[in-house]
């Protein structure tokens, strides 16, 4: 999968590397095969509390994470596929309906040329090689953004593989591709404007309700948690309309160290708090973890 960090891009050329150059791995790589521990944190976290839903990740640090490395910022990207391929597996064996995955922003074309074109290649090289698995596992692959803005490589490999994984019911993987919160409102405010011009809409009957079904998020619910790694306290234009009571972690640990034993320190996180929603509170209490996942 493509990965994306937030902040500023150095002016390094990317155009006549090769992206197998950057196998760089990180201290906790992803196991083809569930440990009976692993199982057991798994178990133990259902039964303490609620599984969250929906699970949004802005996957941050990928150049940081290369540069205390001495390496090159894509080295980060790459390097942090691994970290997408352990936490698809592990929400979808958690129990986790959605996840969305901040991939690449609206701003993210304003850097260097030369990185966006390796971003791109990671992508449609991550599509081609991890598809197939995505279906053997029953997870549904979407999209979010403006799609067409994507090379027509990219846009074709993304749509054979949603097409793929169409009918898939375990688990739905939403790639935010091109994607902003801002544009995302805009562009249901714009759909609106046009019903309410054409008079099938009357301006009195809009809701909340109509905003949330003309985003491009209306199929799923909105998250239950969000992500963020790289210790960075800022939403950075992602789903700021469905964000609005959505639980925050926030981790230092850059995104290609980030792996399924920090994942489960984030719902327990979750778990241990009350969702009001502007309401009274109630009390209420959790087992404690004897699980070393803090």
């Amino acid at each position: 999968m493509i990965l994306s960090e937030a902040g500023t891009a150095l002016a390094i050329p990317f155009d006549n590397i090769l992206l197998t150059d950057f196998s760089l791995n990180t201290e906790e790589p992803t196991s083809q095969q569930q440990s009976p521990e692993d199982k057991l944190k798994q178990d133990f976290l259902r039964n303490r509390g609620e599984i969250p839903c929906h699970i949004a990740v802005i996957m941050d640090g990928n150049g940081r994470w290369a540069k205390s490395r001495g390496s090159v910022r894509i080295a980060g990207h790459k390097a942090g596929v691994d970290s997408v391929k352990d936490i698809v597996e592990a929400c979808g064996q958690l129990g986790v309906r959605h996840l969305t995955l901040y991939a690449f922003s609206t701003e993210n074309w304003g850097r260097p040329k030369g990185e966006i074109s390796a971003l791109m290649k990671l992508l449609v090289q991550s599509l081609r090689s991890e598809t197939r698995k995505l279906h053997e596992n029953e997870i549904k692959l979407t999209s979010i953004g403006e799609i067409d803005r994507l090379p027509p490589t990219c846009r074709r490999e993304l749509e054979e593989a949603i097409s793929l994984t169409a009918d898939n019911k375990r688990m739905e993987l939403c790639l935010a591709l091109s994607y902003s919160g801002r544009w995302d409102i805009r562009q249901a405010v714009s759909r609106i404007s046009q019903k309410v011009k054409e008079g099938t809409l009357c301006p009195d009957e809009i809701t909340n309700e109509t905003i949330t079904d003309h985003l491009a998020t209306a199929h799923i619910p909105d998250p239950d948690l969000i992500v963020r790694t790289s210790g960075e306290f800022r939403l950075s234009n992602f789903l700021l309309w469905q964000s609005a009571y959505s639980e925050l972690y926030v981790t230092k640990t850059y995104w290609p160290d980030f792996r399924r034993n920090e994942l489960y320190q984030a719902v327990e996180s979750y778990q241990n708090r009350e969702r009001r929603f502007g309401k009274v509170s109630s009390h209420f209490e959790l087992e404690e973890s004897p699980f070393a996942i803090r």
